[in-house]
C-alpha cells in the first residue's frame, strides 16, 4: 500500500504566492489568527491521521463493505473505531460554529483536509461532510430551542447528520416528493413515507443520528413549493441532552452498489416518526438547499481526492514498471513513464488537478469571506462568485475525476484492472460523484438557467473582466505570453457564446440543449484562468525555485495546448444547436 503523499508544497505555494493567504485572513477578524504555519501543521496532522487510520480501511472496507442483518447496520471492520479516533482528535469540529463548540477554523483549511480525507478513503469521509451540511441547515434554519440541543454533539461529531430527500419517485425532481406530515398538536409532526438511497443513513457509530426529511404538510401547494423540512432524529433527546427512547425510523435495507462500498447507503421507512418543523412551512427546499449547496462543493473535492491518489500511484508505478524500449538501439525495458503515451496521461491528470486544486481552494477563501468578512459589500461579492462556480466545481471536477481515474488505470494496463492494485475501486467509488447531489445535467441546467442570470446577467461578465486583466497582466511577462494567449482565446469564446445565452432566457429548450457543453466550456476557461494566475505568480515571486518554475510553466503549456483546445469542438456544438 502506497501512503498519499499529499502535494503540500503546491498547496504553500498557492496560499502564499497566488492568494495572500494572511492578508485575506488579516481582514477577517474572526478568522485573524489562523496564519500559514498553523494551516500546514494541520494539514501535515490530517496527512498522517488518514494514512495511518483511514488509507489501510479503504480496500478492505471496500471489499468488505457494509452489512444489514435483523434491521441493523453494519459497516466494515474498523470503521467504527476510526471514526471514534477521527472525533477525539477533533477533525470532526474542524470548521464548527465557535458558539456550539466548533474550532471555528477557514474554510480553506476545510477543503484541505476534505481533499485529503476523500484521498485516503472516500466512502469514510460522507459522514463527517454530511454532518457539516446538517449542522449548516440547523443553524440557519432552526429555532434556538433546537440548535442548543443538537448542534453542540453534530459539531462534535458525536452524532451524525443525514440528508433524506429521495424517494423512488422523486429523485431530480424533488416536487414529486410524498412523504406527509401531520401535526401531532405540541409542536411535533409525525413523519410518514419511504426515502431511498440516503448515505450514512444509519450505521454501528453510536450516538444519535439526526435526519432532516423532506416532506408535505395537509394542504400544502403541490409541486416543490410544498415541501417543508423536518428534523428527525434516530434517538429521542431529553432537555438535558440525553439520547432516550429509539424514534420510529425503520431501516429497509442498504442498496448494493457500483462503489463506496463501505458507505451505507440506506432505504429508510419513517412510521409515524416524530419530527419538527426546520423553518417555515413550505420552504423546505430553500432551507435543503443551503446543505446541498455545500455539499456540491464537497463533492467536487471528493472528486479531486480520489484523482490526486490514483495519479500518485500511477506516476509511482510508472516509475518502476519496465516494458518497452526508449530507442531502437536501447537493448533493455525502459520505465514506462519515458513511454510518451504514459507521460500523456499522467501530465493529463496532474495539470487538471493542480489547477482544480487552485480553483476549490480559491472558492473555499470566498466562501471565508462570505460568511465572516465584515463588509457587506465583500460578503455579497462573494456570495455572487460561490454561487456561480458551485456547479462547475460539482460537474466538472467529478468529469475530470472519472477521467483521470481511469488514465490513471490505463497506466497500470492489465494490472489496473485486478482489484488487488487498488485502481479499479477509485474507478469504481468516483463515479457517483456525477451523480448524486444531484446529477451532472443538473448542475449544467442550474448554470446555464440560473446562475448566468444573476445580478441582471451581470454576474458572469464581471468574472470574465477580471480573469481577461489577470491575462493581461501575464502577457507583459514574454515567458507564458503563448500561454496567455490561449487562454485569452477561450475567454473570448466563452463571452461570446454566454452573451448569445443570455438573450436566450425566454427559450429554455435551446439553453438545455446546449447545457452541458456550456458548462464544460466553462470549467476549462476557470481552469486556464487558474493557471494564469499560478504563472503571474511564479513570475514575481522572488522567492521560487528553479524546480517549481520549470515545473509549473511546463504543465500550463500542456493544460493549454493538450486539454484547453477542446473548447473550440464544445464551441462548435453549441453554435450548431443554437443554429437548429
Amino acid at each position: 500500500m502506497i501512503n498519499l503523499n499529499y502535494p503540500v508544497e503546491d498547496v504553500k505555494f498557492l496560499l502564499t504566492e497566488v492568494f495572500s493567504f494572511d492578508q485575506r485572513m488579516s481582514e477577517i477578524p474572526k478568522l485573524s489568527e489562523l496564519d500559514l504555519d498553523l494551516m500546514l501543521s494541520v494539514v501535515g496532522e490530517c496527512e498522517k491521521f488518514c494514512n495511518n487510520v483511514l488509507l489501510p480501511l479503504n480496500s478492505t472496507g471496500d471489499a468488505e463493505g457494509c452489512k444489514f442483518h435483523d434491521g441493523q447496520v453494519t459497516t466494515p471492520t474498523g470503521f467504527p473505531e476510526a471514526y471514534k479516533k477521527f472525533v477525539e482528535n477533533g477533525w470532526a469540529s474542524l470548521s464548527g460554529d465557535v458558539e456550539y463548540g466548533g474550532q471555528g477554523l477557514s474554510h480553506a483549511l476545510q477543503f484541505l483536509t476534505d481533499e485529503i480525507i476523500s484521498a485516503s478513503n472516500m466512502s469514510f469521509g460522507l459522514f463527517p461532510a454530511l454532518t457539516r451540511g446538517a449542522c449548516e441547515v440547523i443553524k440557519l434554519y432552526a429555532t434556538d430551542e433546537i440548535k442548543e440541543k443538537y448542534l453542540p454533539n453534530l459539531i462534535s461529531g458525536e452524532w451524525t447528520g443525514v440528508m433524506s430527500l429521495t424517494e423512488a419517485g422523486a429523485g431530480s425532481d424533488l416536487s414529486l416528493v410524498t412523504t406527509r406530515a401531520n401535526p401531532n398538536g405540541d409542536g411535533s409532526y409525525k413523519i410518514n413515507g419511504t426515502k431511498i438511497f440516503i448515505s450514512s443513513g444509519d450505521h454501528d457509530f453510536g450516538g444519535n443520528i439526526i435526519h432532516l426529511v423532506l416532506a408535505r404538510l395537509p394542504g400544502a401547494p403541490s409541486g416543490s413549493g410544498g415541501l417543508s423540512l423536518f428534523l428527525v432524529p434516530k434517538y429521542f433527546v431529553s432537555t438535558d441532552g440525553e439520547i432516550g427512547e429509539k424514534n420510529k425510523i425503520i431501516v429497509g435495507g442498504i442498496e448494493t452498489k457500483m462503489g463506496i462500498h463501505a458507505q451505507p447507503t440506506c432505504v429508510l421507512n419513517y412510521e409515524d416518526a416524530t419530527g419538527w418543523l426546520i423553518g417555515d412551512a413550505h420552504s423546505g427546499l430553500k432551507a435543503m438547499f443551503s446543505m446541498m449547496n455545500t455539499e456540491r462543493l464537497f463533492v467536487g473535492t471528493q472528486a479531486l481526492g480520489v484523482a490526486e491518489i490514483a495519479y500518485q500511484k500511477a506516476t509511482d508505478y510508472a516509475q518502476e514498471r519496465k516494458q518497452g524500449r526508449q530507442s531502437l538501439d536501447d537493448s533493455n525495458p525502459a520505465p514506462i513513464i519515458c513511454h510518451p503515451d504514459v507521460k500523456r496521461m499522467l501530465m493529463t491528470i496532474s495539470s487538471v488537478n493542480e489547477a482544480a486544486r487552485a480553483l476549490c481552494l480559491l472558492t473555499a477563501l470566498e466562501l471565508d469571506k462570505r460568511d465572516y468578512h465584515p463588509s457587506e459589500a465583500e460578503q455579497k461579492e462573494a456570495s455572487n462568485f460561490v454561487s456561480l462556480v458551485t456547479p462547475i466545481i460539482k460537474a466538472a471536477l467529478s468529469d475530470f475525476g472519472l477521467e483521470s481515474c481511469v488514465m490513471a488505470q490505463q497506466v497500470f494496463g492489465g494490472h489496473g484492472y485486478i482489484h488487488e492494485w487498488g485502481m479499479e475501486q477509485y474507478v469504481r467509488d468516483v463515479r457517483i460523484t456525477q451523480i448524486y447531489e444531484g446529477t451532472n445535467g443538473i448542475q449544467s441546467l442550474d448554470l446555464i438557467t440560473r446562475k448566468i442570470f444573476l445580478n441582471d446577467a451581470k454576474l458572469p461578465f464581471q468574472l470574465f473582466e477580471h480573469i481577461e486583466a489577470d491575462i493581461f497582466e501575464a502577457q507583459q511577462f514574454a515567458e507564458i505570453d503563448d500561454v496567455s494567449q490561449l487562454i485569452l482565446n477561450s475567454l473570448d469564446a466563452l463571452d461570446s457564446i454566454t452573451s448569445k445565452l443570455v438573450g436566450l432566457r425566454k427559450e429554455p429548450v435551446v439553453l438545455q440543449t446546449v447545457a452541458s457543453d456550456y458548462l464544460r466550456l466553462f470549467s476549462l476557461v476557470l481552469l486556464g484562468w487558474m493557471w494564469i494566475k499560478i504563472l503571474c505568480a511564479v513570475k514575481k515571486s522572488s522567492d521560487v525555485s528553479e524546480e517549481l518554475k520549470t515545473g509549473k510553466l511546463m504543465k500550463a503549456r500542456f493544460f493549454a495546448t493538450h486539454i484547453l483546445p477542446s473548447y473550440l469542438s464544445l464551441l462548435a456544438r453549441i453554435q450548431s444547436d443554437l443554429k437548429r
